[in-house]
């Protein structure tokens, strides 16, 4: 099934528009109910407001109206793989637990295999809004 979350992120990763950068990213997220979710980078000349491929991919898990996701593959035109940043690792684990497996690629096809728990340790996460 992890084939096809890495064909979705590749597929998508064509389409990011990454005119200032040339960096695109493509991200495939899988839903509770298995659908994925794919997502690319959008940039902006007003460079913090473009939007990363994983928070893409996570806005339209939420628009079909998932909220948990249960595995993440990110592909990158990298010679290593690229791990989310640190506003998407956070996002990441807003909607998944701790043991969701993480696939990061390169175009090149190499891999490398983490969990939301070991790119983000100690998340802040809803627990701590309590009392």
């Amino acid at each position: 099934m992890a084939s096809e979350l890495k064909q979705q992120a590749t597929a998508v990763r064509e389409r990011a528009y990454a005119p200032y950068s040339n960096f695109k990213v493509g991200a495939a997220i899988r839903g509770a109910s298995g659908t994925v979710y794919a997502g690319c980078n959008v940039e902006n000349a007003a460079y913090p407001q473009g939007t990363c491929a994983e928070a893409g991919a996570i806005a339209a898990m939420v628009a079909a109206g998932e909220a948990k996701l249960t595995e993440v593959y990110v592909i990158a035109g990298s010679a290593r793989p690229v791990p989310p940043c640190g506003g998407c690792r956070q996002k990441l684990v807003e909607f998944g637990a701790g043991d969701v497996p993480v696939t990061m690629a390169t175009t090149g096809g190499v891999e490398e295999k983490t969990t939301l728990a070991d790119l983000l340790p100690g998340a802040f996460d809803a627990a701590f809004l309590g009392e």
